[in-house]
């Protein structure tokens, strides 16, 4: 009896740390915006620079970079967002899925036609639905 209780606890135990879950996510106050995919989240009053997982964006003084930037900053600017850590980039910055009032800001680009799916690092599944919507905005002709 005993000895079925341990198992039974230890394939509980096993089955959740499969699952994937959210326990790393954090929430902090966007303080900045350097660019459409790229801004800066207050963590217990530290700055953490953030890209955005699996886009890319136009960069200042291309054709819809001052869009893109313009676009992240109102949905996200002086708000509280969830930070989902995927990476960290060669320049330091967390690589991460950012969510505000349960929206998606990396797919949110996507869909406005404001990013393209950066295919060389997205890797989750979640890219290849962030593929269609780059395809739909495309077919649409809305921005990029």
């Amino acid at each position: 009896m005993v000895n079925r209780r341990i198992i039974s606890l230890s394939l509980f135990l096993v089955f959740l740390t499969a699952l994937p879950c959210r326990t790393w996510a954090w929430a902090g106050k966007v303080a900045g915006i350097a660019g459409g995919d790229t801004i800066t989240v207050l963590r217990d009053k530290e700055q953490v620079r953030i890209r955005l997982y699996g886009i890319d964006t136009p960069e200042r003084g291309q054709a819809f970079g001052k869009k893109a930037k313009q676009f992240t900053s109102k949905m996200v600017y002086g708000k509280v967002v969830e930070v989902e850590p995927v990476d960290i980039d060669r320049y330091g910055r967390t690589v991460a899925l950012v969510t505000v009032f349960q929206r998606l800001v990396n797919e949110e680009l996507v869909n406005a036609g404001l990013a393209w799916v950066y295919t060389r690092y997205c890797k989750q599944p979640i890219c290849e639905r962030w593929k269609v919507l780059e395809y739909e905005a495309r077919e649409a002709k809305q921005g990029l």
